[in-house]
This record gives structure tokens, sequence and C-alpha cells, in this order.
């Protein structure tokens, strides 16, 4: 085993430690002394504070350079319009619109609709809580680029006397400046207001024309905001008398020229620019934000238009006017230009159908009558203008009833021969006189006045928050019953007047059936099938949609079952009818026809099957 011998390193190495441990405490000891007398003195000055430890005027003067310095270095000769100013509001005001302007900006921060609440009875707000950003982009000749919404205006009030008329300017007095003027009058939707830049020829650059940006997320203001959302969308008129909308997709952005006006439709209200001159160039874009929880449901669409502005000696001089209020098709109808293009009353015949026709027709009724009788009495109006096509359609349905037993023997005794069967049952029909087309040739007619009334309802703004019966709000739906969940494609709750029109549709449709034979082929749908499903997929499209829509569809149903009846009962003779047919199948069919010309073609393609079986 190895001897322990006394090493001397490892004492002298002891004491070194030692040592260095003891010289470390000494020293920490007098540093927390030291910060025990200075905190001390600290709290002296504080109890008795003397000049020296005051901060000077010079200091602050000092500081404030010091900003102007940087912001003078970030932005050049614009560096003072961006020094944090003193934040003042000015309110502008009248019957119609209230607005407050801040100076950060120039711009509008809260604008209110007076006369309108939203669907919480609520102050209905187009611009508040930041949703709205208007700016001026500016690039310099040394590449800087600045906004005009990071720029600080000094505002100057004028009270007129039809009008208000504000200022904002970011350094008045001044040869060189950005200022913005307001102008709105006593009544009215509407706000004037210019842009306007001086002696900034030679600091703007000349390559990159300054760009005006317009951005809006949109307030939802309805009970449905899918049924809001979808009526919600950015649409522009361009070149001399062209419009156009932007689709519902998710985000779509367009470019186009020659802008006239650019409109943010929030379904039943309206945003609008409206250029002195038309813009050169603008880049338009959509958002749906509708299903951003971030946003509690709060917005619909983000709306954005980008134009290019023109210069002159290289300095702004712009004139706008901002229309914010209702989207009323006569009230932009009343005003210079065609912004009621911007309401969606659809296109060629069904849009026709809407502006010279239910248009006229209900704002006719509705001025006499409550809303929801006026829908009721446009409804009888419009049945009894459609008695006819459904009296033809009503004769069709007889004549294929009385000859049902006639095809089904021709079925059975060509049943291994489609192409023979289907030519021997038109020869049938062109002998009797009848057509299956002579029934779908009435509800084709029917369709362009269908999908008309399916484009009004949403865009008659009369009928907002215009109650009936249960329905609070006819521009809406008409829940009887809120539920705890949520059902897929059909909602939270449940809406009377789509099921009172299902009801109705149903009985239609069962009427109809059993008066006609429906087709049934092999590899083909089930047309029975499918007209048994029609009420139910009614019921779950109508249910957020606007109660108004769901009672006309009630009520004109429910007035063709009765003139069905009617027309059954007091007007057709079925033996009558019967014996007509019997006449024309003795009588030779008249050559030509729509029904010789598909025989033909069907006898043409079962001779051209032989050739092909026979090589």
């Amino acid at each position: 085993m190895e001897e322990k011998k006394f090493d001397p390193f490892q004492l002298v190495g002891f004491i070194l430690i030692a040592g260095i441990i003891t010289w470390m405490m000494y020293r920490n000891s007098e540093a927390r002394n030291e910060a025990l007398q200075q905190q001390e003195i600290l709290d002296q000055e504080a109890v008795n504070p003397t000049q020296e430890n005051t901060p000077s005027n010079d200091a602050v003067i000092s500081s404030d350079s010091l900003e102007l310095e940087n912001l003078t270095r970030t932005y050049g000769d614009f560096g003072d319009w961006f020094v944090d100013k003193k934040q003042d509001v000015v309110v502008l005001e009248n019957d119609q619109l209230w607005m407050e302007i801040q100076s950060k900006g120039g711009q509008i921060r809260t604008l209110r609709l007076k006369e309108f609440e939203n669907y919480l009875l609520e102050p209905l707000y187009l611009i508040n809580e930041e949703n709205s950003d208007f700016s001026i982009e500016v690039s310099s000749v040394d590449g800087r680029i600045t906004h005009t919404n990071d720029m600080y205006f000094i505002p100057r009030l004028e009270n007129q006397e039809n009008a208000q008329v504000l200022i904002m300017d970011t350094s008045p007095g001044n040869a060189q400046g950005i200022s913005f003027r307001y102008e709105l009058q006593n009544t009215g939707f509407m706000l004037d207001f210019d842009v306007q830049s001086r002696g900034l020829s030679e600091q703007l650059s000349p390559r990159y024309p300054p760009r005006m940006t317009w951005t809006t997320q949109v307030f939802r203001n309805s009970k449905s905001i899918d049924y809001e959302n979808r009526y919600t969308r950015l649409s522009y008129g361009y070149e001399r008398n062209k419009d156009k909308k932007l689709g519902q997709r998710k985000q779509i952005s367009r470019t186009t020229e020659d802008v006239r006006w650019i409109s943010y439709k929030q379904h039943f209200f309206s945003s609008i620019l409206i250029p002195d001159q038309p813009f050169k160039s603008v880049i338009v874009s959509s958002q749906n934000i509708a299903k951003n929880k971030e946003l509690e449901e709060r917005f619909t669409k983000k709306l954005t238009s980008i134009a290019e502005l023109s210069t002159v000696a290289s300095d702004v001089n712009e004139s706008y006017q901002f229309y914010f209020g209702p989207t009323d098709f006569y009230l932009f109808r009343s005003m210079d230009g065609d912004l009621e293009k911007s309401i969606e009353m659809g296109w060629g015949i069904f849009g026709w159908i809407n502006r010279f026709l239910f248009m006229p027709l209900f704002n006719f009724l509705s001025s006499y009558i409550p809303h929801g009788m006026a829908i009721i009495l446009m409804t009888i109006i419009v049945r009894l203008c459609m008695s006819p096509v459904t009296y033809k359609s009503y004769v069709s349905q007889v004549k294929m009833r009385i000859l049902k037993p006639e095809v089904q023997e021709i079925g059975e005794k060509y049943k291994d021969n489609p192409v023979k069967r289907q030519q021997e049952t038109m020869a049938l029909y062109t002998k009797a006189g009848a057509s299956p087309l002579s029934g779908c040739i009435p509800a084709l007619l029917q369709l362009p006045v269908f999908y008309a009334l399916f484009l009004f309802f949403p865009a008659a703004f009369s009928l907002r928050q215009k109650s009936f019966l249960w329905a609070d709000d006819l521009a809406s739906y008409d829940s009887i019953l809120d539920l705890p969940f949520n059902i897929p494609f059909y909602g939270d709750h449940v809406s009377l007047f789509p099921i009172l029109a299902s009801v109705a549709i149903f009985f239609y449709t069962r009427m109809t059936m059993s008066q006609q034979t429906l087709p049934s082929q092999p590899g083909m749908p089930n047309m029975k099938v499918l007209m048994s499903i029609m009420p139910v997929f009614m019921l779950f499209f109508f249910n957020n949609y606007a109660s108004g829509l769901s009672l006309y569809y009630f009520v004109s149903n429910l007035l063709t079952i009765l003139l069905m009846l009617v027309i059954k009962n007091y007007i057709i003779n079925q033996d009558k009818v019967h014996a007509q047919i019997e006449v024309k199948k003795k009588r030779k069919p008249k050559p030509g026809g729509f029904t010789a010309r598909l025989q033909k073609a069907m006898e043409e393609a079962e001779r051209q099957k032989q050739l092909r079986n026979r090589k």
C-alpha cells in the first residue's frame, strides 16, 4: 500500500484559495456599503429635489430636436410632418351623418349613420375601431416612401351657411405641405373630399406617381352573417358605362383602368368613392374574413382599393366624393352617374324584370300598405299574370294522363327495343296533339320571374327591419326557435316561413306528379324522387334567407295549388279533352313541327346504329 506523504504544493493551494475568497468577500462588502450610501443620497434628493437633478427645458428641447433629427433622417424634408403632436379630433355632423376626423392621418376615425341601427338595435357604424384606413402614398426623388396615415395634420374648421368645411394641413402657412379638405352639407349622405400637395414638385419622384389606398373591414349589421356576407362585395364602374363585381371567393384581386367609382357594398349599406376624374389604374381586392374566429364574427369581408393618382407639375390635386349611406336603388337613381349598378339586380332579362317591373310595383304597393301585405298582394298579381301559363301547363298534364295507358301499352310491346318504343310514343303524341315538352315550356317561362324575385328581395332595402306577423325583419330570417347547437347546412335556429313554403311546395309537387308521367330510364335519375326531395332542399336552403322571400314562395305555391284546383274542377272538362284527343288521333298529322323533326332524327339514329352493327 502506498505511503501517504506531506505535499507542500497542496498546502500552498489551500492558502491561496482561502485568500482569494476572503478578498472577494471584502470587496462585495465595500460595494454593498457604497450602494446603500448612493441609495440614501437618491432618497434625499427625491424628498428635497435640487435644481441640479431637475431636467432643464434645454434637455426637453434637445430631446425634441433629436426626434426631429431622426425623423428627418428617415423621411427627409418631410420629417416635421411625422413629429408626434397633440391628437386633435374634429366632429362633422349633419342630419344623416356623424363623423370624427383625427389629426393623425387626417382621416375619418368614426362614422355613424344617424337614422339606422344594426341587428342588435345599436348605433350603426360604417367606420369605427380602426376598421378603415385611407392613405396617400408619395415617393421622393431619393427613394423614400411616405404615407399620409403616419403624418400629423393640423385642423381648421369653418362653419358655412349650408355646410361645414374642415381643412387638415401638415404645415399650414408654409410653402410646402399636404392638405385634406372635407366639406359636409347640412343634409345628405355625400362628403366632398379634396387632396392637395404644394411646393413638392422638386421632392416627389416623377417615376413613381402617388397612390391612394383605401381599406375597410366591413362590419356585420344583420342577424345572419352568412346571408349578409353573400351580398357584401366590392363593385366598380369603369370606362363609359360598364360595371363589374368581384366574386365571392375567399380571396380575389383584379386590376382595371378608367375607374369611375368604387363601391364597398355591405348588403344594405354602402361606402362609395367617386373621383372627379376616373382613376387611371386601380387594383381592387376582396378577402372573406367572416369565418375568422379571432374576429368573433364582427366582420364579413376586407375590401381594398389601390389607385394610381394623376399629378400636375408633380403635385397632387385630386377631388373626390364619398357616399356613406343605405344601398337604396331609388336613392342611387336620383344621384348623378350609375351607382344603382352597384346593386345586384341580375343580368340581362332578370335585371330588366327587377328594375322595370318588381321594383316599381313593390315601391308603389308598400307606399300604401304594410310591407308584408305588399309582398302578398304583389304575389297575387304575379300569379294572376302567370295564370295563362299555369292553365297551359295543366292542360298538357291532363293530356299526358289520358294518354298514359296507351304509352304504357307501347312500353310493354317494345320493351326490348328502346328506340322503337320512343318512336311509337312520339307518333302517339303527334296524332293526339300532345307533347311532353308542352308541360315543360310553361315552367321554363316562369324561370326568369323565379330568378328575378330571388335577386329582388335581397336588394329591397325598404324591407330592412320591417316586421310582419312573427317575423321582426322581412330582410332577415324569421326565427321561432333558437337551437343550442348548429345543424350543418341548416343553422342554429328554426324559421317558420321556409317550413310553410316547403309544405306548400310538397303538396304542389304531389299534385303535379299525379297529373303526368315522369320519365324513368335506366341510368337516369328518378324524377319522382328528385321532386320529392325538392321541398326538403328548399327547407334547408331558405332557413337563413330573408323571410320576405320565403313568404313570397309560400303564398305563390299556395295560389298555384288553388289555381290548379279551380282549373281542374271548374274550367277543364277531362271528358271533353279526351274526345278532342280521339278526334285528333284520327286526323292525318301535319308534316313538320318539332315532334316530327325529333322523330325523324330518332329514325336516322336507329338507321345509323343498324349500319354500324352490320359492319
